[in-house]
């Protein structure tokens, strides 16, 4: 009698909460059918907006490039000989310094004029890309994005960087006249005969070309660290649709 009355008293708080738990049941349903393939291609690109977004924005503020060590961008290696010797010529730390400072704030200039660039290339995502990048690694998305708009993205990215050297940045001084005043320097005293008897070397290096390189590298390696973080943390999933998408 004792445990017919305790299944009884059970089974009234069932029937009683049947509607509540019907109502539960539906949304679980709801939340658990497959993806539609729209959804699939939003979700991603809306991952990938975000990413993007975050990654400019980040490079983009002042000292973005120049305080990250993991993105600042240094002398190309080539000025690596510059570099070891910069104290034979008068006043060279300073000028580099100031280089160095100008490469990065011009990399951080161009970086605001990223975002819309990158809209435009994920936009293009069909659902065969996304589908394979659901499927991949951790930096599946970023390496799509690399694989197949970088060339495109290198020369949109260029002309932009290419105005920021001109740009009065420190000193009333351009990153480009910055460059030339140094590897200028640098080369008077390599083609001297003391330059040449002691092995020095001119330092012709295509700026533009090496700083969007380098810009574009830390872009992209900013934008896998956010996709990374998407697809690891519930908590950077900032809409109903990313939650699904990267809950498979």
């Amino acid at each position: 009698m004792k445990y017919f009355k305790i299944i009884s008293i059970s089974l009234l708080f069932v029937l009683s909460g049947c509607a509540e738990l019907k109502q539960i049941a539906d949304q679980t349903m709801a939340t658990s059918k497959p993806l539609s393939q729209n959804e699939i291609i939003n979700g991603l690109k809306e991952a990938l907006l975000v990413g993007t977004a975050n990654s400019a924005n980040i490079l983009a503020i002042s000292d973005g490039y120049y305080k990250d060590d993991l993105v600042k961008i240094l002398l190309p290696p080539e000025a690596d000989i510059i570099i070891n010797n910069i104290n034979k010529i008068p006043g060279g730390s300073q000028l580099l310094d100031n280089l160095l400072l100008n490469i990065n704030l011009a990399a951080e200039d161009a970086a605001k004029e990223a975002k819309p660039i990158f809209v435009n290339s994920i936009r293009s995502m069909n659902i065969t890309d996304a589908i394979g990048i659901l499927k991949g690694d951790d930096h599946a998305a970023t390496n799509y994005l690399r694989k197949t708009t970088y060339d495109q993205l290198f020369e949109l990215y260029r002309p932009k960087i290419a105005n920021s050297l001109e740009k009065k940045l420190v000193g009333n001084f351009s990153t480009r006249q910055s460059w030339n005043l140094l590897t200028g320097k640098w080369n008077e005293m390599a083609n001297t005969f003391v330059g040449q008897i002691a092995g020095f070397k001119p330092v012709e290096v295509k700026l533009e070309e090496y700083l969007t390189t380098k810009a574009l590298d830390g872009l992209f390696l900013k934008i896998g660290d956010e996709e990374k973080n998407i697809r690891k943390n519930p908590m950077a999933r900032v809409s109903e649709i990313l939650k699904r998408v990267f809950s498979q």
